[in-house]
């Protein structure tokens, strides 16, 4: 049996992490939120960059532990069961989980990027340069635009990491789907791409997806429950 699985934001909320989409997710609370981490406005804007620099200071994720969820899906690889781990999250807790065989498909945001010369540096960094006096810091080689290595709303995926995604998907027997809406694509094209392989499609997450109907279970119960309940069967 090969297992793939893809994870969103709902795996991390049982961690202290907000969700997206959810009765309680960020875009519904804040929807202000979205500009922070779209990349137009990110670009055109220098006060939306400030924003953004202090939303990423602010993240829960700096502090956050994984939970039971992420800890099995760690435990399967280890196991030899987990051919690769899709996310759509940006937390990094699917590592510090011990996590190795991860595919982040929208970026980390620990890391930082110039859009013009590609250097690299840490969030960190940045956030100490904030500190030092500078609200929006520029590339210290080029002077170009820094965001985080996150892949924003307007931005393409990784092609490469998408490519091996799209490859993991069609080869496993199993495509575990746990707390992601499906509705971002084109990563939620994944979880059809494994059903129309032949792959066993279970999905686990609290609120519905278009996915549900082409699914051969669907679990609604808490996700740091269900996931190593259900691990422990597979």
């Amino acid at each position: 049996m090969t297992i793939t699985a893809l994870t969103g934001a709902g795996i991390s909320t049982a961690s202290g992490i907000p969700d997206y989409r959810g009765p309680n997710g960020l875009w519904k609370t804040e929807p202000d939120h979205l500009r922070l981490v779209s990349i137009g406005p990110y670009l055109d804007d220098p006060d939306v960059r400030r924003r953004s620099w202090e939303f990423r200071r602010a993240s829960p994720a700096w502090t956050a532990e994984p939970n039971a969820a992420h800890r099995a899906l760690a435990e399967l690889e280890r196991a030899g069961r987990l051919d690769r781990l899709i996310t759509q999250n940006v937390d990094g807790l699917h590592q510090k989980a011990g996590s190795r065989a991860v595919l982040e498909l929208h970026g980390n945001m620990f890391g930082v990027t110039c859009l013009g010369c590609g250097a690299r540096s840490t969030l960190r960094e940045a956030l100490d340069r904030i500190d030092a006096g500078e609200p929006d810091p520029a590339c210290s080689t080029c002077g170009g635009v820094l965001k985080t290595t996150t892949v924003m709303f307007g931005e393409v995926l990784p092609e490469e990491t998408l490519a091996e995604a799209v490859r993991a998907a069609q080869r496993c027997s199993v495509f575990l789907v746990v707390g992601t809406s499906l509705q971002v694509q084109p990563a939620a094209t994944l979880a059809g791409l494994a059903a129309e392989a032949g792959a066993r499609l279970v999905i686990v997450n609290g609120e519905p997806t278009p996915y549900d109907d082409q699914a051969d279970e669907v679990i609604r119960d808490p996700i740091s429950e269900a996931v190593p309940r259900l691990l422990a069967t597979l």
